[in-house]
């Protein structure tokens, strides 16, 4: 079996695991790089990073029109749940095997705070070990640490990993960040959305595949990749 991997564009992220669906930081509406709309997205699972309102986005309404279930930190799941939201609540360091596969929560350094003020707890990436064995590493909005090191030890087939700076990491420490993760293939996100953000992806491509094993697949919004055969 394989994965499929959609960007659909800022941090929004979609997989499809042998016919279960989940959508990651499902920023849709007021998101200019969105591929789709909101009310076109099909999910039985919505993993949020961490609160903010670029994340957490069309969340809430995809829950409750297609009944997923939310997983993210047990601070935003409970602010989830309080609004009727079926939840799944993990925290930093713990994994659970679900329908789809083994997920784990991973460090990330960022902030948290939900839409409305509530403390959204500790910001997450994910760790993900599908049912049939692939290793996809989704880091969130981070900043370089060092043990990221210990992520890459699993064997990454894919980093999907954040590239635009100022609120994460930059073109440069996105290159030390695969140099630590070694993943198959990394793919650049959470860049170009806004001006803030802008970044040349193709001339961070060329870097990273000059200086590392690793492929860099530049997707456009909507683009997918299949992970596995």
């Amino acid at each position: 079996m394989s994965t499929i991997f959609t960007w659909y564009g800022h941090a929004a992220v979609g997989l499809n695991c042998e016919s279960i669906t989940l959508v990651v930081d499902p920023f849709f509406s007021g998101n200019p790089a969105a591929s789709i709309h909101a009310h076109q997205v099909r999910a039985d699972y919505v993993l949020v990073s961490h609160g903010h309102g670029d994340h957490v986005g069309d969340a809430l309404e995809i829950a409750r029109r297609t009944g997923a279930t939310v997983i993210a930190n047990a601070e935003i799941s409970g602010w989830f749940s309080a609004k009727g939201i079926k939840t799944h609540a993990q925290h930093l360091g713990g994994g659970f095997r679900h329908p789809f596969g083994y997920l784990k929560l991973t460090l990330a350094l960022h902030g948290s705070a939900l839409p409305d003020g509530s403390y959204g707890g500790n910001p997450a990436g994910f760790l993900l070990t599908t049912n049939s064995g692939e290793k996809l590493y989704l880091a969130g909005d981070t900043g370089l640490f060092g043990d990221m090191r210990l992520i890459g030890e699993e064997g990454l087939d894919l980093a999907a990993i954040p590239i635009g700076d100022n609120y994460t990491m930059g073109p440069d420490d996105a290159l030390r960040a695969v140099k630590l993760l070694q993943p198959k293939v990394v793919v650049p996100i959470h860049y170009n959305t806004f001006p803030l953000i802008q970044q040349d992806v193709n001339a961070w491509k060329k870097r990273v595949e000059a200086e590392t094993e690793t492929r860099v697949e530049v997707l456009s919004p909507g683009g997918t990749l299949t992970i596995g055969a």
